[in-house]
C-alpha cells in the first residue's frame, strides 16, 4: 500500500513509503497512525476502487472499513475516501513507457498510485475553493 504526502500549502503529493498490509494484526493502521502523527497530517485521503460503472463493489466495501479502522485510529483527523478508479492501470502506463517494466514496475505501482491518488484529491480540492471564492 502506498502512502504519499502533500507539502504544507496542498499544492503537491510526493511519494513517501509503502507499507505492507497486515489484515490479521493491523500493523499497518498502527504505522499508518504513527506517520500521521510524525507528519502533523492534517486530513487522511483513502483510495476508493469504484467499478468502471462508478458503483461500490467488494474492493470498495474493503477500501470504506479500512478508513473506517484508520479513522479511529486517527481521530480527530479526518478520513477521507477518494475515487480511484483506473489509477493503477494509469500509473502502469506511465511506468512502462518511461521503461520501468517487470518486477521494477510493481516495486513502484503502489507508491506511484498513491501520490496520483492524493494530487487528483488535492487538484479537485483546490479547483472547489476556486469557485467558492468566485463572486
Amino acid at each position: 500500500m502506498g502512502v504519499s504526502l502533500s507539502d504544507p500549502t496542498a499544492f503537491l503529493a510526493t511519494p513517501l513509503v509503502t507499507l505492507q498490509r497486515d489484515e490479521k494484526g493491523g500493523s499497518d493502521l498502527s504505522e499508518l497512525a504513527r506517520l500521521v502523527t510524525e507528519h502533523d497530517v492534517v486530513e487522511v485521503v483513502v483510495g476508493l476502487p469504484k467499478t468502471l460503472a462508478g458503483r461500490h463493489g467488494t474492493a470498495a466495501d474493503a477500501a470504506t472499513a479500512y478508513a473506517a479502522a484508520l479513522a479511529e485510529r486517527v481521530a480527530p483527523v479526518p478520513v477521507r475516501l477518494s475515487d480511484e478508479r483506473l489509477t493503477t492501470v494509469v500509473v502502469s502506463r506511465v511506468l512502462a513507457q518511461r521503461g520501468v517494466k517487470g518486477k521494477k514496475q510493481r516495486a513502484v505501482v503502489d507508491q506511484a498510485a498513491a501520490v496520483e491518488i492524493l494530487q487528483s484529491w488535492l487538484d479537485a480540492r483546490a479547483r472547489s475553493v476556486a469557485r467558492k471564492d468566485e463572486p
